[in-house]
């Protein structure tokens, strides 16, 4: 099982962010993808997942309205459009695909943001 984000970088408040994670290995229509993220010296956060079986997504309340969470089941993609960043959206991004039994992280993507 491999989870690959990417797509971080630095942007101004009020900026855009598309990040994105290629899986591979597993069956992504079994699995919750979806998104957390860690700010230094805070705990690692969720932001978003999405069912991969009937596509229900949950948000985070302090990214409601500004991020979206999409996926190609065919390029078994993920993805999560960021606007209107905020400096407290900062942190290490990690892709992750969970089930009742196993969870898989993939690598962190950075992203700052500046007032």
């Amino acid at each position: 099982v491999q989870l690959q984000a990417s797509g971080g970088g630095s942007v101004q408040a009020g900026g855009s962010l598309r990040l994105s994670c290629v899986a591979s290995g597993f069956n992504f229509e079994q699995y919750i993808i979806g998104w957390f993220r860690q700010a230094p010296g805070k705990e690692r956060e969720g932001v978003s997942c999405m069912d991969g079986y009937d596509g229900r997504t949950v948000y985070a309340d302090s990214v409601k309205g500004r991020f979206t969470i999409s996926s190609d089941y065919a390029k078994k993609m993920v993805y999560l459009e960021m606007i209107d960043l905020k400096p407290e959206d900062a942190g290490v991004y990690y892709c992750y695909a969970r089930n009742s039994i196993d969870t898989y992280w993939g690598q962190g993507t950075q992203v700052t943001v500046s007032s």
